[in-house]
C-alpha cells in the first residue's frame, strides 16, 4: 500500500490524493478514506476534495465541515490520538486519525476498514504520515490547499507573513518548539522564526511598527536579514545590528522592529539572547515558577538611537520553557479597558500544561481565549513562540512525541481511544 501509493505521488497533482488514496488502501482492506485539513485558526476541519478542494463540494452525503470543539474528529487532532468513531460496526469500524507532518497538526483522517485490530491501526497510523508526508509536499505550489484552509480572505500582509515563517510546531528529542499567531487572516508586523544547526537551536522574534501592509514588509525584511547574517556566521549583537542597517537603507528612520534574538545550546542548557526594544521572555520552571529574565535593552532596529545592544546569558534547567511573545497577547484589552496581563497569559500556560495538554493545542487554546478576551477583534497582533529544552540527553521517541501531540511510537501504547472516552470533556 505504502509504496504504490508513494510512487504514484510523484505525479500526482493534489486534486487526485482522496481518488488515489482509496484505490491503493483497498489492498489492506481500508475501504474509505476522507482526508479533512485544518483551518488557519484552528477552528474547522474541512474536507479535502477532487472538486478543486472548495469546502462544499465533494462526496455525497459526506460532511464537508467539522468543528474542532466538541467533536469526535476535533478530539482526535487535538490529542493526537486515534479515536474510535460511534458508527464502529456494522459494515466495518470507522476511525478519526490525526494527520501529522512531523509534529505539525494539518487535519484528520476519516478510515473505513473491515479490520479492527492492532495492525489495522498500525496500518492507520503509517497511511496516516505518509499522506501528511505529499500534502505537505504539494501544499506549497496549491492554491487549492490555500483555499481550503482560508474561512475568509486573508490580507496582503497575513498573505506574506504565512509563507514567511517555519511551520508552526517543531520537535526532536532535545526540544519542542510551538508558535501560535493571531489575527490569522490580518496579521501584519508580527513574525517568529527557530532553525537549528547542530545542538544549538535558534529563536527570533520580530515585532514591526504599524499595522499596515507596510509592517508587513518590514517584518519580512527583519527576518530575512537575520535569517543572512546567521547563515554567514554572525553572532547575535552583529545579527540585530545587521537587521538595523538593513532597514535604516530602506526606509531611513521611518520603520523599525523591535525583537528578541536566542541561541540555547541544547547540550548544555545555556541561553544567549539579545534584547532590541522588546518584551523579556519568560520562564516556566517545574510547571509552576515564572521569572522573567532580565536584560538591558537596546534601541528598537531601524531607530540608529546609539544604545549597545549586550549580549546577555541565562541557564536553563531541563524542562524549563521558554516563552517569547509580543505586546499583542498581554495587551489585548476588553471593551472595560481590562488587559489580558501577563499574570494571566502565564497561568494559562501552567495550567493547560499541568492538564497534560500537547503543547499546540495549549497555544491553539490561548489564541482563542485572547480572542474572546478582546471580543474576537485584536487592536495588534499577537504572537507566542514556545520552546521547551528537554535537557542535555536526548529524550526517547515518546515522551518527545508525548509533547508535542504525536501519537505513541510504541506497539500498543494508547494508540487508539474509544469513542466514549473521546467525547468526554
Amino acid at each position: 500500500m505504502l509504496g504504490s501509493l508513494l510512487a504514484a505521488s510523484h505525479l500526482m497533482p493534489l486534486e487526485l490524493l482522496p481518488e488515489k488514496t482509496a484505490e491503493h488502501a483497498a489492498g489492506v482492506g481500508i475501504t474509505q478514506v476522507l482526508i479533512y485539513v485544518v483551518d488557519l485558526q484552528g477552528d474547522v476541519l474541512r474536507l479535502l476534495t477532487g472538486e478543486g478542494l472548495d469546502a462544499g463540494q465533494g462526496a455525497v452525503g459526506e460532511e464537508m465541515e467539522l468543528k474542532i470543539e466538541g467533536t469526535v474528529a476535533g478530539r482526535a487532532f487535538q490529542y493526537g490520538q486515534i479515536v474510535a468513531s460511534a458508527e464502529t460496526g456494522g459494515a466495518g469500524s470507522h476511525w478519526w486519525v490525526p494527520l501529522l507532518d512531523g509534529t505539525e497538526r494539518l487535519g484528520v483522517l476519516r478510515i473505513t476498514t473491515v479490520h479492527g485490530d492492532q495492525r489495522a491501526l498500525e496500518d492507520m497510523e503509517l497511511l496516516s504520515a505518509l499522506l501528511a508526508l505529499i500534502i505537505d509536499s504539494k501544499r506549497r505550489s496549491s492554491d487549492s490547499y490555500a483555499r481550503l484552509t482560508r474561512v475568509k480572505p486573508l490580507d496582503v500582509a497575513a498573505e506574506m507573513q504565512w509563507h514567511l515563517m517555519p511551520p508552526p510546531t517543531y520537535a526532536d528529542g532535545r526540544v519542542m518548539i510551538s508558535a501560535a499567531m493571531e489575527p490569522a487572516y490580518k496579521i501584519s508586523g508580527d513574525a517568529y522564526d527557530y532553525a537549528i544547526a547542530g545542538p544549538v537551536v535558534h529563536l527570533s522574534l520580530f515585532d514591526a511598527m504599524g499595522h499596515d501592509t507596510a509592517a508587513g514588509l518590514t517584518a519580512n525584511l527583519a527576518m530575512g536579514a537575520c535569517r543572512n547574517a546567521r547563515r554567514a556566521g554572525a553572532g547575535l549583537v552583529e545579527t540585530s545590528e545587521s537587521i538595523e542597517e538593513v532597514l535604516i537603507e530602506q526606509y531611513g528612520q521611518t520603520r523599525y522592529a523591535t525583537g528578541i534574538l536566542a541561541d540555547l545550546d541544547t547540550r548544555t542548557g545555556a541561553l544567549t539572547w539579545v534584547n532590541r526594544g522588546h518584551h523579556p521572555p519568560v520562564v516556566i520552571r517545574g510547571g509552576r515558577w515564572i521569572t522573567l529574565l532580565e536584560c538591558p535593552p537596546a534601541h528598537p532596529m531601524g531607530t540608529a538611537l546609539g544604545l549597545p545592544a549586550l549580549l546577555c546569558r541565562d541557564q536553563l534547567e531541563p524542562g524549563d520553557r521558554l516563552v517569547l511573545y509580543t505586546d499583542g497577547i498581554t495587551e489585548a484589552r476588553r471593551g472595560g479597558n481590562e488587559e489580558f496581563g501577563l499574570p494571566r497569559f502565564t497561568d494559562f500556560l501552567i495550567r493547560h500544561h499541568a492538564a497534560g495538554l500537547p503543547v499546540p493545542e495549549t497555544l491553539r487554546r490561548l489564541m482563542h481565549a485572547v480572542l474572546e478576551h478582546h471580543d474576537g477583534h485584536l487592536q495588534d497582533d499577537a504572537t507566542v513562540l514556545f520552546c521547551e529544552w528537554l535537557g542535555p540527553v536526548p529524550q526517547p521517541t515518546v515522551q518527545a512525541a508525548a509533547l508535542a501531540g504525536l501519537p505513541p511510537t510504541d506497539p500498543g501504547a494508547g494508540r487508539a481511544i474509544p469513542q466514549g472516552a473521546a467525547d468526554h470533556h
